[in-house]
């Protein structure tokens, strides 16, 4: 077991990273700026041009903290619920149901505003995690990581596709969420933001406030049981907390893949499978994922840009491939 010291360094770590993220996020985009100027402007000040600048990127670099902490604290507790080390929103299909709920209530139901939104996004993602956990229990030996992954998949194609269906007829539909299908933190609102403020507090309690359940339910079911854990109850609470987190961060910046994959086993390397740490942890190194990822993007193709939606796939597939073969080889 790791210590409590080296847990607190990590977490210490990976607070100064999001700093010096946050730093970036702010100096770097179409005009860069010093990095004096960006600190100001993280300070509120605006007195110069280039400090006006960089204010202007704080909002998008709010919106990345806020939906790479509610992803990978989702794709924790999903891994957590189903004993699966490939749980994923974006694998599992839940970020696709998300989309195509939103996209239906705007193209047929006229939906408006953002809470509305974030509603329709959070019952299409809790309709496609039920979804793929049936179907994936079906059979022989119920739900295993494989049938789970192969059912997730098969889901987000199909979700995907039906997306695509209901968008190409409805050109003015399709012109406004056209960006917003690819997933990124360009179109950050701080209005919108402060709306979801509610929602993304009670999605992180009910998966901070499981999280002792959760090494319970790592121990397998009967053993949860034998120590007074309620399995159904704790399943059902923690996976209401991860569905809600994954529909208001799809409802925000679209939909962003392999974040609740990538960091949750880059994390639990470190800091070991006790989510009452694993779960904070996590939450700050997605935060670092999605901003660095997204200051990068802004840079490499620089005064265009590569949206955070396009970049996780390319950070993500690697190491699902090597989770896969992983898991392979200890069936063996």
């Amino acid at each position: 077991m790791m210590s409590t010291t080296k847990k607190l360094l990590f977490l210490s770590a990976t607070l100064v990273l999001l700093a010096v993220a946050c730093v970036c996020s702010v100096k770097f985009g179409v005009r860069s700026t010093s990095t004096d100027d960006a600190i100001q402007a993280l300070l509120g000040h605006s007195d110069t041009t280039e400090q006006a600048a960089a204010l202007k990127r704080i909002p998008r670099t709010v919106l990345g903290i806020i939906i790479g902490a509610a992803l990978a604290i989702a794709g924790t507790t999903m891994q957590a619920v189903t004993r699966n080390p490939l749980a994923d929103p974006g694998i599992f299909g839940i970020l696709a149901g998300a989309s195509l709920a939103v996209v239906i209530g705007i193209s047929f139901f006229g939906l408006a505003g953002a809470v509305p939104t974030m509603i329709v996004a959070v019952v299409g993602s809790a309709a496609a995690a039920v979804f793929v956990y049936t179907v994936g229990s079906l059979g022989r030996g119920g739900a295993t990581p494989l049938k789970l992954a192969l059912a997730g998949a098969a889901t987000t194609a199909a979700l995907t596709s039906l997306v695509s269906a209901v968008l190409l007829p409805r050109v003015d539909v399709m012109d406004r969420f056209r960006f917003w299908q690819i997933g990124g933190v360009g179109g950050a609102e701080w209005d919108r933001m402060a709306l979801a403020a509610p929602f993304l507090a009670v999605g992180f309690l009910l998966c901070v406030l499981t999280s002792t359940g959760l090494n319970a339910l790592a121990l397998g079911d009967d053993v949860a049981t034998s120590l007074g854990e309620n399995v159904l109850r704790t399943r059902i609470v923690a996976s209401i907390g991860a569905v809600i987190l994954c529909g208001v961060a799809t409802a925000l910046a679209g939909p962003i893949a392999f974040v609740g994959l990538v960091v949750p086993h880059i994390t639990r390397l470190i800091v070991g499978t006790d989510h009452r740490w694993l779960v904070p942890c996590s939450a700050l190194a997605g935060a670092v994922l999605i901003v660095a990822a997204d200051t990068f993007g802004r840079v490499v193709t620089r005064p265009s840009e590569i949206a955070v939606g396009i970049i996780m796939p390319i950070i993500g597939a690697p190491l699902f491939i090597w989770i896969i073969r992983r898991q392979k080889v200890k069936e063996l």
